[in-house]
């Protein structure tokens, strides 16, 4: 039997000021890095409030997502010396995406192109 991976049972509430804390380093808001969440999981605004409230898991948190964003397979590269792409796992490939997004959030990416939308 394979234990998970403890990012899994981590609350996404412990990472996420993290994420936030990423992008303001490099002069993006709060705001963006909500804005991509809620892209990647189809979480409103509030329902994202309210699972940083609730402590949600990771694991919980995109197994309970309203709507993954088909789109989001369009996210490739290398993330902490990980091509995201390559992940099997499909939950550490969900942390994984968000993880490049922020990382082009941070790197001054407009949000048109991390959006996939431009």
């Amino acid at each position: 039997m394979t234990t998970k991976h403890r990012i899994f049972t981590t609350p996404f509430a412990n990472v996420y000021p993290f994420y936030v804390a990423k992008a303001e380093k490099k002069g993006r808001t709060k705001a963006e890095v909500d804005a991509i969440i809620c892209w990647l999981t189809g979480y409103s605004p509030k329902a994202l409030e309210g699972q940083l409230k609730k402590q949600t898991d990771f694991e919980t948190f995109f197994a309970t997502a309203p709507k993954l964003n088909p789109a989001r397979k369009l996210i490739t590269g290398v993330v902490c010396g990980v091509r995201v792409e390559d992940v099997a796992e499909p939950t550490m490939r969900e942390i994984r995406y968000l993880d490049k997004l922020v990382d082009e959030l941070a790197k001054g990416k407009a949000m048109e192109k991390i959006l996939r939308t431009g």
